[in-house]
Parts: C-alpha cells; sequence; structure tokens
C-alpha cells in the first residue's frame, strides 16, 4: 500500500474514532429526540391539519408493493424514524424476488487480498448503529417531498473491511454492485448490467459509510436491500446500493448508467470565468429545508418541516410568512448530525385568508438555502434543493 494510501487510511481511522464517539451522544440523545420535539410534531388530539391550497386534497401516497415506487404523504410524519413500511422505496432494476440463503460480499479488485464473507461474518464484524435519513435525488416539490425517510442503521463501517484487503497504490475509485440488473442499450447493443454506484477512495473511507443488515432495530427488509446495503450518510439515496454483493477497486472512474449517464445534473456554472454546461454526478445531499405541515389548536398554528444536508452543522431555520421578515423556527439539538432535522415554528395571530408560507436552512459556513432563481440553469430534475413555498387557507 502506498504512502498516500496509508495516510487516507490513517486520517479515515482518526474520523471513524471521533465517529464513534459522536455515534454514542447521538445515539442517547435520539430517545430525547422522539421524546421533545418528535412527540410535538405527532399531532395532539386537538390539533387539526389546516389543508395546503397547493396541494390537492386528494393526495395520497402509493401503498408499499414489490418493485414498486414508494413515498410518503409528508404531511403525515409523526416520529423521529420513519417506520420500514412508509420510508420511501426506489427499485431502478425492480425488487429481486428472492436472495440467496447462502448470500455472500466480495471485495476485489485493486486490493493486496480479495475477501469474500458471508452474512454470519459480516455480522460477527464491530457492529455500530447510525441515525441517518435521505432522500431520493429526485425528490421535490412534484411529490410534496415524499421521497424521503429517516432511520436508525444497523452494520459495520467500510472502512475496516477496506483496509484489511488494502488498497493498491493506482486503486482511485471503489464501485459497488447490488444483485439487481436491468437490459440497457448502448449504442444500439444491448447488455445485462448490474446496478452500480461509486465513489473516490476517499469518499468511501469516510467513516460514515456502514454495510446495513439491520434498520430502526429489525432485519432489513427485502425491499429495502436485505440482507445487506450500502448507508453513506449525507448522500442522496441512489448512492446507498441495495442488495450489496461485491465492492470492487479500480484505477479509472466507474462509468455505469447510474454514475455517468443517470442520476447526473445538466447544469450552467461558472468554470474559471467562463460560462460553461458541466454535467456532474449526484452525491452529497444539498442544504435543504422544506414546510410538509400546518396545524391548529386553541393556542394558535404551527407550521412544521424538516431539514436535509450533508451532515454539516446548522446555525439557524427560519420562516417568512407572506413575504414578510425572516423569523427564527425552533430546531431540535438532539437530531443527529446525519438525521432529518425537525423545526417548528408557533404561528400566533395567524389571519384569515391564504397565506404563503416558507422556509431557509443557513448552514455554520453561512451559506444560504437558494431560493428557485437562485439555482443555476438546470434543465435536469435531480437535486431539488431550492426554497419550497407553500400555501395555506386559514379559516
Amino acid at each position: 500500500m502506498t504512502d498516500n494510501n496509508n495516510k487516507l487510511l490513517q486520517e479515515a481511522d482518526q474520523e471513524r474514532r471521533g465517529f464513534l464517539k459522536q455515534g454514542m451522544t447521538i445515539g442517547a440523545l435520539s430517545l430525547a429526540a422522539s421524546q421533545s420535539l418528535w412527540s410535538r410534531f405527532a399531532m395532539a388530539a386537538e390539533e387539526e391539519l389546516v389543508p395546503f391550497t397547493d396541494m390537492p386534497p386528494e393526495f395520497l401516497a402509493p401503498p408499499v408493493a414489490p418493485g414498486a415506487t414508494h413515498y410518503l404523504d409528508s404531511r403525515t410524519i409523526s416520529s423521529f424514524y420513519t417506520p420500514n413500511d412508509d420510508f420511501y422505496i426506489i427499485q431502478h432494476y425492480g425488487q429481486p424476488t428472492e436472495v440467496a440463503a447462502n448470500h455472500s460480499l466480495r471485495v476485489t479488485g485493486l486490493v493486496n487480498k480479495e475477501l469474500t464473507l458471508d452474512m454470519a461474518a459480516i455480522r460477527a464484524l464491530p457492529k455500530v448503529e447510525i441515525d441517518a435519513g435521505f432522500e431520493c435525488g429526485g425528490n421535490s416539490p412534484r411529490l410534496f417531498q415524499g421521497l424521503i425517510g429517516n432511520a436508525k442503521w444497523g452494520g459495520t463501517p467500510l472502512k475496516p473491511l477496506l483496509e484489511e484487503a488494502g488498497i493498491k497504490t493506482d486503486g482511485i475509485e471503489v464501485v459497488f454492485y447490488g444483485i439487481d440488473k436491468g437490459e440497457e442499450t448502448i449504442r444500439d447493443v444491448k447488455v445485462e448490467q448490474s446496478f452500480g454506484r461509486s465513489m473516490h477512495i476517499t469518499d468511501a473511507l469516510n467513516a460514515g459509510a456502514i454495510l446495513a443488515y439491520e434498520m430502526n432495530g429489525e432485519a432489513l427488509p427485502l425491499y429495502h436491500g436485505a440482507p445487506l446495503r450500502l448507508v453513506v450518510p449525507g448522500w442522496y439515496g441512489v448512492a446507498n446500493v441495495k442488495w450489496l454483493s461485491q465492492i470492487h477497486v479500480q484505477d479509472r472512474r466507474f462509468m455505469g448508467r447510474f454514475m455517468g449517464r443517470d442520476y447526473v445534473t445538466l447544469s450552467k456554472q461558472d468554470i474559471g470565468g467562463e460560462v460553461r454546461w458541466e454535467e456532474r454526478s449526484v452525491t452529497k445531499i444539498r442544504l435543504k429545508s422544506s414546510i410538509v405541515r400546518v396545524t391548529k389548536s386553541s393556542s394558535g398554528h404551527r407550521i412544521s418541516g424538516f431539514v436535509l444536508n450533508d451532515g454539516t452543522p446548522l446555525r439557524a431555520v427560519e420562516i417568512s410568512i407572506d413575504g414578510g421578515p425572516w423569523q427564527a423556527a425552533t430546531v431540535d439539538t438532539a437530531n443527529g448530525q446525519y438525521s432529518w432535522k425537525l423545526f417548528s415554528y408557533d404561528w400566533k395571530g395567524a389571519s384569515a385568508g391564504e397565506h404563503t408560507l416558507v422556509s431557509r436552512v443557513i448552514d455554520v459556513n453561512g451559506q444560504v438555502q437558494a431560493t428557485q432563481e437562485e439555482l443555476p440553469e438546470k434543465p435536469t430534475r435531480w437535486e431539488n434543493y431550492a426554497q419550497f413555498p407553500r400555501k395555506v387557507m386559514i379559516g
């Protein structure tokens, strides 16, 4: 292994130690989160929903079905952890009808020692639990932000496995393959491809990445990737490869469909003073907040919503009503670094009539969630992180 790769592994180990220490704190606070702000997010008996006028009254989330897409009715979020049967589902090559009882994971390519581990061997490795929420790279106002979920994932860290295999000098890209396959036509040639995603070795060694076999304290469901999936906190859902069967280290960028042709943004950017169209794979979650519910009770109205990002700490979440000044919302300090973050705002003295509400989030680096007008020109449907104005009618 080269000095550079040794340095990367050492840095990742330091991050892992910090992550494990932080994870103990996050885990201890998770229950507090569910009993504090999230318990207030669950509607009280006297509360009633205030209808969004930008949302059809007949809007219904589809039930979970094999191989089908599922999304939440975001107005109904009522717990810190999304129930396994309600966490969103996107499946690109359909859902395997079954997974072999002797399912195993192989680590191959530019490594010093190729590995093959069955599930018993994987479960015997050190276990961690992390709270991680993510959304589909195509989540948007069209589905009222329903392609989202937050769960406690249990499994083993990725980094020690890569360290055991040993990354060779020219190993720079790590590819993750699932067992789900589909037919692709490339230049009029039909080929079978497995679902695959990749990341640079420095990202693969991120202490947060785990090989997950549990979800919310239960065995990982088949439709969420059982028996094994990759979970990379702070990355869009597409990176969290389900039905994981192979990890391959190579010396070049992986260019499978879901890295090189799909889940690729096309946007106009300033590149060194030249305005150019840039293509870029969807990877880390962009800074985003969204209002998902307004309720009414005897004490007034409450505006509630969520934040997702890449794990960068937040400075503030703010609410504007009818274009008025930005007002600070309450953000639960018990939320984890990579979980979704709930916020709420007590709206006093709401007048009758239709109102426009919008949230924005600001991180500790001063990055402010962009408006739709501030986003770069972008014809693709990926990474919809703009502020999302909502309209409600107060009776």
